[in-house]
This record gives structure tokens, sequence and C-alpha cells, in this order.
């Protein structure tokens, strides 16, 4: 686990190769104008439109390859030749009190969503974190409640309701519900059990 490296290689669904590596320094530019085209979408992320600027993703991307250096968060980013497809992460919390507890995040651009780059970007994010992050036992996430799909891709990997804020987040000018979810790292369940 290292910044830069490359951790998959492969096609989607309608055959267009793609690969996965961790964030490095010099990822700002690509970052910045991938979020912002989400942001601008209305997407399933929290940005609703907000525009990010290059300094602050700079700021950004160099404390998360800190971070991946110190094994505190695993982020990674998929591409399709030069363009960035898609990002997911799990960082630890910093808390002693839930420092056990990963969050995780995801998302696909538009054009790249339904071909199986996401179902591969969730395994091999919860993957490396299972492998490299210490201390971790169990994984978060939030979702929209109005977006089934993610949902149910994570119900799959056994990721499990544990409650919802009612209209928790704004979503194409409507207010939806916030669902948490939780999944217990492999060897948290043996040692519970």
């Amino acid at each position: 686990m290292s910044p830069g490296e490359v951790v998959y290689k492969g096609k989607s669904k309608k055959g267009k190769p793609f690969f996965i590596r961790y964030f490095k320094l010099g990822d700002e530019s690509l970052l910045t104008e991938y979020i912002n085209t989400l942001s601008k979408e209305e997407t399933y992320i929290s940005f609703q439109g907000e525009q990010l600027t290059v300094a602050s993703e700079e700021k950004y991307v160099t404390s998360q390859v800190k971070k991946i250096q110190e094994q505190k968060t695993v982020d990674l980013l998929a591409f399709c030749g030069e363009d960035l497809i898609g990002v997911s992460d799990v960082h630890m919390q910093e808390r002693k009190s839930n420092s056990h507890e990963g969050v995780f995040g995801i998302s696909i651009a538009k054009g790249y969503r339904d071909e199986g780059i996401g179902s591969i970007l969730l395994d091999l994010t919860i993957s490396e974190a299972e492998k490299n992050l210490k201390g971790l036992k169990i994984i978060t996430l939030g979702v929209f409640e109005n977006n089934p799909q993610a949902i149910k891709m994570y119900e799959k990997r056994g990721f499990k309701v544990s409650g919802k804020i009612p209209k928790g987040l704004l979503h194409r000018g409507e207010y939806v519900d916030h669902l948490f979810m939780y999944k217990f790292v492999r060897e948290f369940v043996s040692s519970i059990s």
C-alpha cells in the first residue's frame, strides 16, 4: 500500500479497460474536476452543486497521501486511460473512542456506471482496508435512501442498516432520508462471537 501503486487492471462489463491505483501527489486537478462534475450533476454525493478549488484539493490530497503512508486510509482512484472514472476510500476515525471504525465512500462518473466498475472498486477498497488499516474492526457508510442500487450493492456485501435520519440529505432540491449502514470486519466478528 503506497501512493500511486496500481492495485487492479481489468475490463468493465462493456469491455472498457480500466485500472485502479492509490492517490498520489499531483492528483489534485483530476480530483477537483471529477468532484465538481459530480457536484454539478447532483449525483448521490454530499456535494450538491458546490464547486471545489484546486487549492483545497491540494491540501486534501497531501493529507490523504500522508495517511496512506501511515496506514490510516485507503484512497483509490479508477481510471479509463487518462480519465478519472471512480473514487473510493475507507478512512479511519481519529478519536480513541471510535478509532476501530473505517468510514467508506464511493462514486463513479457518468458514462461508467452499471458496468461493474463500482462493484470491483468497492470490493477492492474493502479488501485493501481489511489488509492494511491497523485496528479496523467495523466499516460504516451513509447512503441516500433514494439510491436503491447502492443499498442493494452494500447489502449484497454484508452491510446492514443501523438507522436513518428522516429527510437528512438534500438531493436535487428535495430532502431524502439518510441511511447508515455497517459491516464488521472478519477478525472482529470472530472475536465477538
